[in-house]
């Protein structure tokens, strides 16, 4: 890791270094004055963003999110959460609520949870068949070709957490006034199906992981390294005028691409 160095106020830290405090501050406002640079170009350029946001409950996803978009325009950036499918739902092709959500030219659409919603809680919790589970990660690779090549921009995160970090996140939303919406059934069994939802997501990422649309995998126990790091390998994965290149280095022990060898060697949550 980097040794810290003295810094002006509009300079960011190393990427190796995890901020805290004002540094965080700091470093936040330089990366959101990115966005902004980004978002422009992706309206001149009528590009097609999705992101997408995976990972277990208490992650983190819905910070990131609330990070990334809180300084853009509402117009051309949308977050995508559905809830549980309705019967007409089930009745349809499975990626056909999600197609339905996906950008127009110029729009960026983030999904907090999204169709691998079949290859995590659907599984563990038993909400899909065999069947449905198979077809999907038989098909779903195919599925985000079909949109790569339709021009759509896909990036996957997936943020990992540690089991204790994940049990004290949880209890914390039981006593804060001000996360009792994040409470769900599904929380309550969070941590007991520790280990099928272990099982679930080194399969999801293994099957569906490929060259065109890799997974990433983000260590969220510090959230604000993880917010910081997320934020610099977008803007260096996405194009645009006036980039930053020294603000768009993720640091490789918080973010990087998923790696079977992630599983077998426990850099992967166990």
């Amino acid at each position: 890791m980097a040794k810290k160095k003295h810094h002006d106020d509009d300079v960011a830290l190393p990427s190796g270094q995890a901020p805290s405090g004002k540094e965080y501050d700091r470093d936040l406002h330089l990366l959101q004055i990115e966005l902004v640079k980004l978002q422009r170009e992706i309206i001149a350029a009528n590009d097609k963003i999705v992101v997408i946001f995976e990972g277990r409950d208490a992650a983190g996803k819905d910070g990131i999110i609330k990070t990334l978009s809180e300084h853009l325009s509402a117009r051309e950036i949308r977050v995508v959460a559905l809830g549980k499918p309705s019967e007409r739902d089930q009745a349809e092709w499975y990626f056909q609520r999600y197609v339905a959500q996906l950008p127009a030219a110029q729009e960026m659409v983030l999904f907090n949870r999204s169709w691998y919603n079949r290859a995590g809680v659907e599984r563990v919790m038993k909400f899909c068949t065999d069947a449905q589970y198979e077809e999907f990660m038989n098909t779903v690779t195919d599925f985000e070709q079909l949109l790569v090549r339709s021009g759509i921009k896909l990036i996957k995160y997936y943020l990992d957490i540690s089991k204790h970090e994940q049990k004290q996140r949880l209890e914390s939303r039981l006593t804060d006034p001000l996360k009792q919406w994040k409470i769900s059934p599904i929380d309550q069994q969070a941590t007991k199906l520790w280990k099928p939802y272990s099982q679930a997501r080194n399969v999801m990422l293994t099957r569906t992981h490929t060259p065109t649309t890799p997974w990433i995998v983000v260590h969220t126990d510090d959230k604000h390294a993880a917010r910081i790091n997320i934020l610099r390998d977008l803007l260096g994965r996405l194009q645009y005028q006036g980039k930053d290149k020294n603000l768009a280095l993720p640091d490789p022990e918080v973010l990087y691409a998923f790696d079977t060898v992630c599983i077998e060697n426990g850099r992967l949550a166990p």
